[in-house]
């Protein structure tokens, strides 16, 4: 559901607010203030009734409504419209403007149907996901619902970004299945609880899931069987074994292929991709990736599988520094929950998060990993360690190196290692020697994210080598990317490794040598659209200017930099700007 409202459009399943081209960044809470309100704009709505629905289960004061209340007025007011939330003493708050709908306007739940399970339906056929949920909740208090019922309620929450709450009712669904003698839906529900679980961390009920399912579909040659192939594969890579992931992932594409079912055949051959990227074969896995999204756009996928496919490649995108590529399947995905009417989930607003402040966007990319962190703690705390590794790069980006220190050491207590962001950090900080020992330890194990990212590692550890004075070490790593330039063909570890070789060149005295690879480096980080580091590296470029006698190249280069600094919101790079030139007057 979108709303436009004077100059703003709020996306309601992207969690989005638009102020015009602008996203303007809301903490989470806040959203849900605003969208509550839209959806309940006929009426007053009590401070209780907020405090219950946006605080549920907490004991929180009024005081907490009331700056929610101030923060949401505080963005509305740039547009013009901080009025549209009129406060009502001793009883409540309205939204008081009519919102003009992208789609069709949700009506309270009491007044769709006076049969609520009818309704229920109706919603969860229509993807009206919230309403299904509130139909669905009153309808089980009527009556005992149905396996099918139960489904399409487990299915709405999980749309609306809400896969904990989803597991009571998917434990009735199993049981109800399993009463009826519908095996096939009694594991394929099983299934989903396993993956729910493992997303938790919670290996252990993930497998006795699993192991329900794997006793539900014993005797059938069901789609269930193929479903567990793809969740036993998932297992198996969080349990480190990759290449054993790898033949469990392509047992569940083949089984897909061979009973015509898609679903399937897109989760083995996507999940195949993902582990084929981890044993180093790149263009085997990034052609199986992009071939399962097709699969799933030509197709009439579930949103839950679609969720589940996008969220896959982009994590890919992500821990290979696949940047162009991460960006171009974000705006997908977008779209995806958009047309499905899904909310994002912690992890989307994750990779949302990192795209976002590479491109430089970093109050934008500040909202959204802690919007991240609000949700990933109850669906999927694993990731905790890896959102707060990103908050630390957005920080330090910012140019607030005390509080990006702080989150990675929260990154590091999560069992996450913050690398490389935090070893730049170190570098930074005169600490060049400090910085390599901690790149080489993050290099250690053989975890799938540990695997993915070891390009990105490397390619860094090589920049940190040349820093550290290590120029053997440097370009040893150096020549071993380029020499691998199959498995590492990304434009970030090449523009890495340009920056590593400038350092190289300009320690044998070749500032022409350096100046060339910087050139090639800036290019290489605006091909994918990073102007942070675009414009990092123009400062770069700017001082060995200088040294060379070109200070009107130097100059050009500066005024380039502040621009971009200013408009990206980097504190950090703006002073650096600035003290260039003051060199240069």
């Amino acid at each position: 559901m979108s709303f436009e409202f004077g100059p703003f459009r709020l996306d309601e399943p992207g969690r989005v607010l638009r102020l015009g081209e602008r996203e303007m960044p809301l903490q989470p809470r806040v959203f849900d203030l605003l969208v509550y309100l839209i959806h309940s704009r006929a009426r007053v709505v009590s401070k209780d009734e907020l405090l219950s629905t946006l605080w549920p289960g907490v004991t929180v004061t009024e005081s907490s409504l009331q700056r929610a209340v101030s923060m949401l007025r505080g963005v509305l007011r740039e547009g013009g419209m901080e009025d549209a939330v009129r406060s009502f003493p001793r009883i409540g708050y309205r939204f008081c403007i009519d919102a003009a709908p992208q789609m069709e306007v949700l009506q309270a739940p009491a007044d769709v149907q006076p049969d609520s399970l009818a309704a229920a339906q109706r919603a969860a056929a229509e993807q009206r996901w919230h309403e299904a949920v509130a139909l669905y909740g009153k309808a089980d208090a009527a009556r005992t619902l149905a396996g099918t019922d139960l489904d399409c309620w487990a299915l709405a929450l999980q749309c609306l970004g809400k896969p904990s709450e989803a597991i009571p009712v998917l434990v009735r669904s199993v049981a109800a299945h399993t009463q009826a003698g519908d095996s096939d839906a009694a594991a394929n529900n099983a299934i989903t609880l396993s993956s729910i679980h493992l997303e938790r961390g919670e290996a252990a009920v993930a497998k006795g899931w699993l192991a329900r399912a794997q006793d539900l579909v014993a005797r059938l040659d069901s789609l269930a069987t193929g479903r567990m192939y793809w969740m036993q594969s998932r297992v198996a890579a969080f349990e480190g074994d990759p290449a054993r992931a790898l033949k469990l992932a392509e047992a569940a594409y083949e089984f897909g292929r061979r009973r015509g079912s898609v679903e399937i055949e897109a989760l083995g051959l996507m999940y195949r991709g993902f582990y084929r990227l981890s044993l180093g074969e790149t263009g085997a896995g990034l052609a199986d990736q992009d071939h399962a999204a097709a699969l799933a756009l030509s197709s009439d996928l579930d949103p839950i599988t679609g969720g589940i496919l996008y969220c896959n490649i982009l994590w890919a995108c992500r821990t290979f520094g696949d940047w162009a590529r991460a960006n171009q399947w974000t705006l997908g995905y977008q779209e995806f929950c958009t047309s499905s009417r899904m909310g994002f989930s912690g992890s989307c607003q994750l990779h949302r998060a990192e795209v976002l402040g590479i491109r430089g966007s970093l109050q934008e990319a500040l909202a959204h990993v802690d919007d991240a962190l609000a949700r990933l703690a109850g669906d999927a705390p694993w990731a905790l360690g890896d959102a707060y590794r990103v908050r630390g790069d957005i920080q330090a980006a910012i140019g607030d190196s005390d509080a990006a220190l702080s989150a990675y050491e929260k990154a590091y207590a999560l069992g996450w290692n913050p690398e490389p962001g935090h070893a730049l950090l170190l570098l930074e900080r005169g600490e060049p020697e400090a910085a390599y020992a901690s790149l080489e330890r993050s290099l250690i194990g053989q975890s799938w994210w540990t695997l993915q990212r070891q390009g990105m590692l490397l390619a860094h550890l090589a920049l940190v080598a040349a820093h550290a004075g290590r120029h053997d070490k440097a370009q040893a790593l150096i020549d071993d990317l380029a020499g691998q330039g199959e498995r590492w063909p990304m434009p970030s570890i090449r523009a890495l490794t340009n920056e590593a070789c400038a350092i190289l060149a300009h320690d044998r005295r070749d500032p022409h040598g350096a100046l060339r690879h910087l050139h090639l480096a800036r290019q290489l980080w605006t091909s994918i659209d990073s102007r942070l580091n675009a414009t990092r590296l123009r400062l770069q470029i700017a001082a060995l200017q200088l040294e060379l006698g070109d200070s009107r190249g130097a100059a050009t280069e500066v005024r380039a930099a502040l621009a971009a600094a200013e408009e990206l919101g980097s504190e950090k790079l703006v002073q650096k700007c600035q003290a260039m030139q003051r060199r240069l007057e």
